[in-house]
């Protein structure tokens, strides 16, 4: 009946240690419904008692992660290597009890996997045919608003609509999402501003109320960027192979200047903080103090307000490869997602595309410069003391790289010998301070 993705025999371990009365409800059974596909298995099982004795004796027999979620509540979770497991006491008196407490009736379906058979009292299988994310009732959704914004994150996810007098409720009551831990709220953000095609689901979720306390700075304009950030992914994806995989990363500094903790990568993409930069405060101040109040990571916040920092000056041109070459320094990664941003905010394509260009061939001097010389060179090579000073020539040495104006460790050398021999001139560029990744103001 399931896809053979969730059938008990692709499970990490034996149906023969589940007790006849245990169910696969939820997310699994919805997806394995529709066909939808994972590269891990998440599944998740009610049992009307010893749940997490149950997941306890599967973990000791298959060496498998075992942690208490919930001791109160008996939850438990197992994980594997391709999957994770959790294991929930039954919530009600019977199973169909738990089910009438969910969300929405495409996730109140569930399978006996002993009896091979659907137990679905709320008819969520003819909505998920039918493409209709419905509330199983009010008074659910009150008791956890965030299935408020779960409702706009499912819709976008499944390609759905939402039934008409759900939505009536999710306006009602959008007001209790201002009651929701921060932590909860920027989670279920983050899944609709990662999501394809989301940013129609994102503007209905700002139109029925549910963006106001959190993000009271998004607009109409904000938004229609999203959505054209959104268009521009399809159809710049063939010129441009490597966008959407620069896009994904997920968001982390490796600058020297940066700290430890900055240093660990975030569970946020490039793509995702774009986009919400596009619904925040346009003051840094301002933006900053909306990021943290989401309980944003210190990678985040700095992401969010690089993009507001630097997008002005991508617009504004980068004429000379000088320039360039400072600017691909001083954002990193960030660049594709603030090419797009440039982009979606109005900057012509062809302003834009020879930057793509520098910043996505690997051997590019402007955007990736390979290095010529090392400090020890220098010192052993010119006798030079160590010092502030060789950094200073290093970066001069990219910059002529940059220009084309060496190429090799040899012209690199005799570069740098022409330079010490003839200091620069009153009217030559001086090298910038970059303030790049590491060297924003201090955050947090």
């Amino acid at each position: 009946m399931l896809s053979s993705a969730l059938s008990p025999q692709s499970w990490p371990f034996s149906l023969e240690w589940l007790p006849s009365s245990a169910c696969l409800v939820g997310g699994a059974v919805r997806d394995a419904l529709l066909g939808r596909q994972a590269e891990t298995l998440d599944l998740d099982f009610v049992l009307p008692e010893q749940a997490v004795q149950t997941a306890q004796a599967i973990a000791r027999h298959y060496r498998a992660g075992f942690v208490v979620l919930d001791a109160e509540r008996q939850i438990a979770r197992l994980v594997f290597p391709r999957a994770t497991a959790d294991f929930a006491l039954q919530e009600g008196v019977n199973l169909e009890t738990d089910l009438k407490r969910r969300d929405f009736t495409v996730n109140a379906i569930a399978y006996s996997p002993h009896q091979d058979e659907l137990i679905d009292p709320l008819q969520g299988h003819a909505d998920l045919q039918e493409g209709i994310i419905r509330m199983v009732s009010s008074s659910n959704l009150r008791e956890d608003p965030l299935r408020l914004l779960r409702a706009y994150r499912q819709a976008a996810q499944l390609g759905f609509r939402v039934e008409p007098e759900t939505r009536v409720a999710l306006k009602t009551l959008a007001p209790l999402l201002a009651d929701i831990a921060a932590e909860r709220v920027q989670t279920e953000l983050n899944y609709l501003l990662r999501t394809v095609g989301g940013a129609p689901w994102l503007r209905a979720a700002w139109q029925d109320g549910l963006l106001e306390h959190w993000l009271p700075h998004s607009t109409e304009a904000g938004l229609t960027q999203v959505e054209t950030f959104e268009q521009l992914l399809a159809e710049l994806g063939d010129r441009w192979p490597a966008l959407a995989p620069a896009l994904n990363q997920e968001v982390s500094f490796s600058n020297a200047q940066s700290s430890k903790k900055e240093l660990v990568p975030s569970h946020r993409t490039w793509l995702a903080i774009a986009k919400l930069t596009c619904l925040l405060a346009p003051e840094a101040d301002a933006a900053e103090a909306e990021l943290l109040r989401l309980k944003m990571s210190r990678a985040e916040v700095r992401a969010a307000l690089l993009f507001q920092q630097f997008l002005p000056t991508l617009k504004a041109g980068l004429p000379t490869r000088r320039d360039r070459f400072f600017f691909f320094q001083a954002v990193g990664p960030a660049f594709a997602a603030l090419a797009m941003l440039a982009i979606a905010s109005g900057t012509p394509i062809d302003a834009i595309a020879p930057l793509l260009d520098h910043y996505f061939d690997p051997t590019d001097p402007v955007a990736h410069p390979q290095a010529l010389l090392s400090g020890r060179d220098l010192m052993t090579t010119l006798k030079l003391p160590p010092g502030p000073q060789i950094g200073q020539l290093l970066t001069h040495v990219q910059v002529a790289q940059a220009e084309g104006l060496i190429t090799t460790q040899a012209d690199a050398l005799d570069w740098i010998r022409a330079y010490l021999a003839a200091p620069p001139s009153p009217w030559e560029a001086p090298i910038p301070q970059a303030e790049g990744l590491g060297s924003s103001k201090k955050l947090c």
